[in-house]
């Protein structure tokens, strides 16, 4: 028996890349369990989304209507970004149904866009920095405590945005390399479009809506399909680590590190 297998999610796992950029590299790994049946409850869930170690776990209860169940490493959540676009591509969705409520999705080709109320993101605190360059300067994780999104104006006319997302949140997540309740609550709080560049070279694009709607946008590429066999899930194309004084996770599994060159 192979480690998915022990998992209950042999055959029944897609690992994807949301936010990618123009050349399909980046991106922040998402898994998403099509068939959660041998998971019915919210504890078999989180046990299994801190198995995998990914920055969320997404499980499919009704693919038809898009219904959804979204896990940290360590807690559920009832919005987040990657994983309704990452689900809405693969599923090629028009509509999914996290706890928060219903977000419209569309594809145009390159990208996927999902549209959701800012008051839905969990709380980040959002911190400015004077340039990119200090952005990319920051330890990981920054000291303190708390969501940490650490952004700057890389060209403020063009609406170009440098940006770093540190969950400490002590769940081996180190960096989350593209972080999209992050990107909707910045364009709110703006009220203008941007383009993110986050993590290694991740890309988010946004735009808001009236009365609290933003859209946000990314590429996604698969990784490994459900149906490939477990021998194929090869590391993801990420600097990997694991959580220091942790347990080993799966192959797969990622802890975000600081921008490299």
């Amino acid at each position: 028996m192979n480690e998915l297998d022990a998992l209950g999610v042999s055959g029944g796992l897609d690992v994807l890349h949301v936010f990618c950029d123009g050349n399909g590299r980046h991106g922040n790994a998402l898994g998403v369990v099509r068939d959660p049946r041998r998971h019915p409850d919210r504890g078999s869930r989180q046990a299994l989304a801190a198995e995998l170690g990914f920055s969320e776990t997404v499980f499919v209860d009704d693919p038809e209507r898009g219904v959804v169940d979204i896990y940290t490493p360590t807690v559920r959540l009832p919005f987040a970004g990657h994983p309704l676009v990452g689900t809405a591509w693969l599923l090629d969705l028009e509509a999914v149904n996290p706890p928060a409520g219903e977000v419209w999705a569309r594809h145009d080709g390159e990208f996927t866009w999902i549209t959701a109320r800012a008051e839905w993101a969990p709380p980040r605190r959002l911190e400015q920095y004077a340039s990119p360059a200090e952005v990319d300067a920051l330890p990981a994780p920054p000291p303190g405590e708390g969501w940490l999104y650490a952004w700057a104006w890389e060209d403020e006319a063009a609406g170009r945005v440098r940006a770093r997302a540190f969950p400490r949140r002590g769940d081996g997540v180190v960096e989350d390399e593209a972080t999209g309740a992050a990107a909707l609550l910045l364009t709110d709080r703006l009220g203008r479009a941007l383009n993110i560049t986050q993590g290694r070279g991740s890309q988010i694009l946004t735009a808001p809506g009236p009365d609290g709607i933003v859209e946000i946008g990314g590429r996604v590429r698969l990784a490994t399909p459900a149906s490939a066999p477990a021998a194929t899930l090869a590391p993801a194309p990420v600097r990997m680590t694991l959580a220091r004084g942790g347990r080993a996770r799966l192959p797969h599994a990622v802890t975000m590190p600081g921008r490299t060159s």
